[in-house]
């Protein structure tokens, strides 16, 4: 069981369903209709995707930038679960590769209606620096859907678990979880029964 106190998140693949927004953006701005979910079979989109590397860098640019008009969706439960640790063993730490923070924390307040003074949000700008940043807070458990910086994780002494994705499919061994649900379920509540 984890305590709640020691857990942290990643954002995109974990909390946000970055990957379906980047699949609507590039069928309904760059009319490419045949991309789907489980053909995201890496993290680097340019060694998975038939799909020209200025088209994939532009559609991320824009999501990073908050430049899209279809919705960024949370993963089933996200809002749940981070509501209840918020609540009862806030505050919340979010560490995420992104270079800046661009519009993650008014999503954080807009969509999943968390609170966002009880929220530190971490950009790093590197999938690296992540260890560092977990040790600083005293973590010992990260939620993170890039297998390669869960690697890294564990050689720097922080516990990954693998959010289970099309693009992390390969041999690890690592807990793995494949919802919110399953996170929850990891959490030790105490008293405090989700």
């Amino acid at each position: 069981m984890i305590d709640p106190n020691s857990i942290a998140f990643d954002f995109d693949g974990v909390l946000a369903d970055t990957m379906t927004l980047f699949l609507d953006i590039a069928r309904h701005d760059y009319h490419v209709p045949d991309l789907r979910y489980e053909d995201i079979t890496c993290y680097m989109l340019k060694d998975c995707l038939q799909l020209d590397e200025d088209i994939i860098e532009a559609i991320i640019q824009r999501i990073q930038d908050g430049h899209y008009t279809m919705p960024l969706m949370p993963m089933a439960g996200a809002a749940e679960v981070l509501g209840h640790l918020e609540k009862d063993h806030g505050p919340l730490l979010l560490v995420t590769a992104r270079p800046y923070t661009g519009p993650i924390l008014d999503w954080i307040e807009n969509t999943l209606s968390l609170n966002t003074d009880t929220i530190q949000l971490v950009t790093t700008g590197s999938f690296e620096a992540k260890a560092d940043i977990l040790r600083e807070h005293r973590i010992s458990y990260f939620i993170e859907d890039r297998l390669e910086t869960c690697f890294q994780l564990k050689d720097a002494g922080v516990e990954p678990v693998l959010f289970r994705q099309p693009w992390n499919r390969q041999a690890h061994p690592f807990q793995e979880v494949g919802s919110w649900k399953e996170i929850d379920s990891l959490i030790d509540w105490g008293k405090n029964v989700f």
